[in-house]
């Protein structure tokens, strides 16, 4: 595992709107865009093989060229190249960052001075959440996905540790990058699973008298 003091100064970056990386978490991806192949390859050549999600922040304009000032930066633990040329990847989440500038220049892809401090728990093991009530989750989430024409396996949601079950959760729905943004930045476990909570029953009601939920 990675120690507070092995993290680097500065980041490759990839803002993707609505992928959600946490800590101890794993987040696939499709890579194909030339700046980015060749983002994963210096990644690959470092030996802490680190990548920053972070979310662009939404402008009057369009561009979104902004970035929020907090991400996380996952490894590089699973890699395939296919004939084409592509590349399937998996990052392991390892900590969340904070962004301190933007460096320009010298790359086709964006990199960032970051500060891990504030963050350190992010290194240690899986955070508790003492008032978690699974079963009305579980009830929540049977809901949702009705309503959304979902189907999952729920033997394996009942049988998740509670981190991994949040953080999977908070990773896979479907909510606006803003919400995906508010998620990754909850102080603690349990804040963020109040928050998932409030924007699955959000989406529910956005659904209700027959509305499509979008």
């Amino acid at each position: 595992m990675l120690k507070h003091a092995d993290l680097p100064g500065s980041l490759p970056v990839f803002p993707l709107p609505g992928a959600l990386l946490l800590p101890r978490s794993k987040l696939p991806l499709h890579i194909f865009e030339p700046r980015y192949l060749q983002m994963l390859e210096d990644a690959l050549k470092t030996r802490e093989r680190l990548i920053g999600m972070v979310q662009p922040c939404p402008t009057r304009d369009g561009q979104g060229n902004a970035l929020h000032a907090i991400g996380c930066a996952g490894r590089v633990t699973q890699f395939s190249e296919t004939e084409d040329g592509r590349y399937l990847i998996t990052l392991s989440g390892v900590s969340r960052f904070r962004v301190s500038s933007e460096i320009t220049g010298f790359t086709p892809y964006r990199k960032c001075e970051v500060d891990w401090s504030g963050f350190e728990a992010d290194l240690g093991r899986a955070e508790p959440d003492c008032g978690f009530e699974r079963a009305a989750l579980l009830e929540l989430l049977s809901r949702y996905f009705a309503a959304r024409n979902l189907s999952t396996d729920w033997e394996a949601l009942e049988g998740a540790d509670d981190e991994l079950l949040i953080n999977s959760l908070s990773m896979l729905l479907d909510f606006e990058p803003e919400d995906k943004q508010a998620l990754l930045e909850a102080p603690s476990l349990a804040t963020r699973r109040e928050t998932l909570v409030t924007l699955i029953e959000f989406a529910l009601r956005s659904g209700s008298n027959e509305d499509p939920l979008q």
